[in-house]
């Protein structure tokens, strides 16, 4: 008998199945074709806005998206650096052929990790805990546990206007045998929908129409222990391309939207409101006079251009004249059609905070199945499920990330406590403490985790706490520390705006003045310095004020989530309840009373209420 199986061999599936083998547990990892493993079928990049930093906390857990992002990478991006750091994010344009072949690989070759090429039919349980398998090939295989990932090929279809067909991405085999045993289990399900856009021949299009996007030529990386020999030099990197709508484009759309299968009536699922189809941009920003799009290659080794922002359902011809009337693209080929495709999510309500199915044991859920959308997200949940997975096998308490924690720890939340009715997808916004939650400081806030795990070497581990002991030294030695008026400190303040006071300053408050650079004032007092250990000194020396606030927010919260909501009460009859706090926490049963306070239309009344509840059920059980 295995200790897990993983069903789907995605990103999700790829690092739940990485962390249990990594951690000793004898896996198995199912996948409809051993080729498509952590495939790329939409967009060929990793990370963006949100998404950048949660790449950085699954290599802060002991990931390995973030290794293999890094060395298949094109083209290397930090995002909104004109901002604060609370919203920088790093972004890469990827390969996405080698980085699949490089995901093959290691899942190929890691020890306790057995990869088989296999369709999932039936999940078995008994009493309401999981047994088995049932595959179309190997017929029943049993384990311990399961997670899960099947992505966008459960019972999928693919749509092309009016062209219906039953399969996966690229023509890959589903199955409605999986769904059916699920519902049988008592299993919410519902569809959801999401698309992707057209693949041009790349050689057949007009670039000195379009604007040049290059890379960050500074050396860039999502994996601590990535090394500047691992990646694409700047000097290699590919470069990706801007472009726009036309009048005509617009056009083209407005008089064929009745053709589009998302407004003919052929999909019924719910489509990702923040990354809409090309016909739904245009009905709902109807003001736009234009839509930008980015042309991304796809692989050294392919001619092909992927046209961001530009999904669709339209026919094929309509998409042939919607390509032609884009500025560069006036002669470009069409290697694949854009289409939409509908599948079988989960609903997350019935599953609890460590990802496991609230009514079957052993049974956990993860990546785009649990309602996200997105390769980053579906990552950072197999990687929950995986510790999670072992931790129950071992018989050790879950492993859940607060909201102050980490980007992981806020997809949870929102995906266990609110639930979703759209492809749920990471947003900077939907973190209330995303100052905390920056892309600099993934390893200070989830490393020692990773560590805890069996995920993080040892020498890994001590290296960051040296890291660690650098940046208290470099911060107290600030506060000791003076900048002499004659090193040039006032000239330099002179540039910025500042009134020359011909003074010297100390180096701590200095840095909190606004435009002033740390390196600088380190070189005007000459001294020697990590240029790393200098930028997270500067930015918790700049944002301290927001921070501390932030933290005792935090703290506060964190108050409400450590007192436990035991599973067996019956909300229903609850006296003082208001009737809707009823019906959603019977429905939710959240772990904790903070859960309970981020439910929708949960009011702070009944959260009082509940506090008293717990008080007086825990002085009745005590007498």
């Amino acid at each position: 008998m295995r200790d897990c199986i993983v069903v789907g061999a995605g990103h999700a599936g790829v690092e739940a199945a990485m962390s249990l083998a990594h951690a000793g547990k004898d896996t198995l990892l199912l996948t409809i074709k051993l080729k498509h493993i952590a495939k790329m079928p939409c967009n060929p990049s990793i990370g963006g806005p949100a998404k950048g930093v949660v790449v950085r906390e699954i290599d802060a857990l002991g990931g390995v998206m973030p290794k293999i992002a890094d060395r298949t990478a094109l083209q290397f991006k930090m995002l909104n650096t004109t901002k604060g750091p609370g919203v920088w994010n790093m972004r890469v344009q990827s390969d996405k052929l080698e980085y699949s072949k490089a995901m093959a690989d290691l899942c190929m070759h890691t020890e306790n990790l057995t990869v088989i090429e296999d369709i999932v039919e039936e999940v078995i349980c008994e009493e309401n805990v999981f047994k088995a398998v049932r595959t179309q090939k190997n017929g029943i295989i049993e384990a311990r546990a399961c997670i899960l990932t099947t992505g966008t090929y459960m019972d999928s279809t693919v749509m092309i206007s009016s062209d219906t067909r039953s399969e996966g991405p690229d023509g890959d085999r589903t199955t409605k045998d999986l769904s059916e045993s699920l519902r049988k289990l008592g299993i919410r399900l519902f569809r959801l929908k999401t698309g992707t856009p057209q693949r041009v021949l790349t050689s057949s299009i007009d670039f000195s129409k379009t604007k040049y996007e290059p890379g960050a030529q500074e050396f860039l990386h999502f994996s601590e222990e990535t090394k500047r020999e691992d990646v694409l030099p700047y000097e290699k990197q590919v470069p990706c391309y801007l472009t726009y709508t036309t009048p005509e484009t617009l056009e083209i759309i407005k008089e064929n939207l009745y053709r589009s299968s998302m407004y003919s009536g052929v999909v019924k699922g719910v489509g990702p409101r923040y990354c809409p189809s090309i016909e739904d941009k245009v009905v709902r920003f109807a003001d736009k006079p234009r839509h930008q799009l980015f042309l991304e290659p796809e692989s050294l080794s392919l001619d092909t251009t992927y046209i961001q922002g530009f999904s669709t359902s339209m026919p094929r011809d309509v998409q042939e004249k919607m390509v032609h009337s884009l500025i560069g693209l006036e002669h470009a080929k069409i290697i694949k059609y854009a289409y939409a495709i509908e599948y079988d999510a989960i609903d997350p309500l019935q599953v609890k905070p460590n990802l496991e199915l609230k009514q079957i044991a052993n049974l956990f859920i993860s990546g785009q199945i649990l309602g996200t959308s997105g390769y980053e997200e579906a990552a950072g949940l197999g990687i929950m499920a995986g510790i999670n997975a072992r931790r129950k096998l071992d018989h050790e308490e879950p492993f859940i990330l607060r909201r102050d924690e980490s980007y992981i720890g806020v997809m949870i939340d929102d995906l266990v406590t609110k639930g979703t009715n759209e492809p749920y997808r990471l947003l900077t916004s939907r973190a209330e403490y995303r100052l905390l939650l920056r892309h600099d400081n993934a390893d200070q806030r989830l490393l020692k985790y990773g560590y805890e795990n069996g995920l993080i070497s040892e020498e890994r581990y001590r290296k960051f706490l040296d890291k660690m002991d650098q940046i208290s030294r470099m911060k107290e030695s600030l506060k000791e520390k003076t900048v002499d008026k004659d090193s040039g400190i006032n000239e330099y303040l002179e540039t910025l705006g500042y009134e020359n006071s011909h003074q010297s300053f100390n180096a701590y408050e200095l840095l909190k003045r606004p435009g002033v650079e740390l390196c600088r004032i380190l070189d005007l007092m000459k001294e020697e310095y990590d240029p790393e250990i200098a930028g997270q000194v500067e930015i918790e020396v700049k944002y301290e004020g927001y921070i501390l606030k932030a933290r005792k927010e935090a703290d506060r919260m964190r108050k409400m989530d450590n007192i436990a909501l035991p599973e067996d009460i019956d909300y229903l009859k609850v006296d003082n309840l208001a009737l809707e706090a009823r019906q959603k926490l019977d429905k939710i049963h959240p772990a904790s009373l903070g859960q309970a306070s981020r439910i929708s239309g949960i009011n702070p009344s009944d959260i009082q209420v509940l506090a008293i509840y717990l008080k007086q059920r825990q002085r009745e059980r005590s007498e």
